[in-house]
């Protein structure tokens, strides 16, 4: 079976085609046509056209999955709490569904890069996933048993949103409406305007806010693996500070989440996306 990935980005959409065995076929980055639904729509079926006739030659249909930067309302099918705002209040899957004529699985980009990572990736085996986005935005994903946890309103992961435990004297406005969330603290342009990757103290705030963030989701999901994806994964750092400090908020004697960077990089999320259609 040829699965096709779709990842829907702010600036950039990118597609993969995946052999049965994950082998990678075919790999393409094109612009995202910030601000134009129907463009945008028109351009994912254009990928998935191209992309099956370069690779799916005798071979039926392929199997279509997108990774977006919001969710998918459970109770009217359109598109929410998306930063792509143009992507808000649209029927995103069915259009796609109706213009590809099969039908298309769609899931929160946060969602399809721990899903990758779960599948094949740095997290493979483990039971139970928390995969982190550290990037322009800070995002979760959830996966147990190989599955992705959608939840009830379709928002299980959605961490960058809780609130930063913790005394902080500032709390930054967040683009959702609310102030002090995780977001604000953990992305990089936050890290950036506290002065940045190069300066001791700000990735000491950093991490201790990282500590503290990542405690509270120990605490609630217990998660066996802890992958960080995104920019900010690339700090070496994080990987023995984080642990170390997390230690002092976690309800428990010994602490034995690991704590974990991505094995696919900037294409994990795309992998996800094509993975939302298993192999069974």
């Amino acid at each position: 079976m040829l699965r096709i990935g779709i990842d829907l980005g702010g600036t950039k959409t990118e597609i993969i085609a995946l052999a049965d065995d994950g082998r990678e076929l075919l790999r393409e980055r094109v612009p995202t046509p910030r601000g134009d639904y129907a463009a945008t729509v028109a351009t994912i079926v254009g990928l998935v056209n191209a992309a099956e006739a370069k690779v799916g030659a005798g071979r039926t249909a392929a199997t279509v999955g997108v990774g977006i930067p919001g969710a998918e309302s459970l109770a009217t099918g359109l598109i929410k709490n998306a930063n792509s705002t143009w992507l808000i209040g649209q029927p995103l899957r069915a259009d796609l569904a109706a213009a590809l004529g099969r039908p298309v699985r769609l899931a929160n980009d946060a969602n399809c890069f721990a899903l990758s990572e779960a599948s094949d990736g740095a997290a493979a085996g483990a039971a139970v996933v928390f995969g982190v986005i550290l990037g322009t935005g800070v995002g979760g994903g959830i996966v147990v048993g190989g599955q992705v946890l959608v939840g009830a309103n379709a928002i299980a992961g959605e961490w960058g949103h809780n609130p930063m435990p913790g005394d902080e004297v500032a709390r930054p406005s967040c683009y959702c409406g609310r102030a002090g969330c995780i977001e604000t603290f953990l992305s990089g342009p936050a890290l950036a305007a506290d002065g940045g990757a190069q300066s001791e103290a700000a990735m000491a705030r950093y991490e201790q806010r990282l500590a503290r963030a990542l405690a509270q989701v120990i605490n609630i999901l217990d998660p066996d693996v802890i992958v960080l994806g995104g920019g900010l994964s690339n700090l070496e750092r994080l990987y023995d500070r984080v642990p170390y400090l997390w230690r002092a908020q976690v309800f428990s004697d010994v602490v034995a989440t690991r704590l974990v960077k991505n094995r696919h990089g900037d294409s994990s999320g795309v992998r996800g996306a094509a993975w939302l259609w298993p192999k069974n």
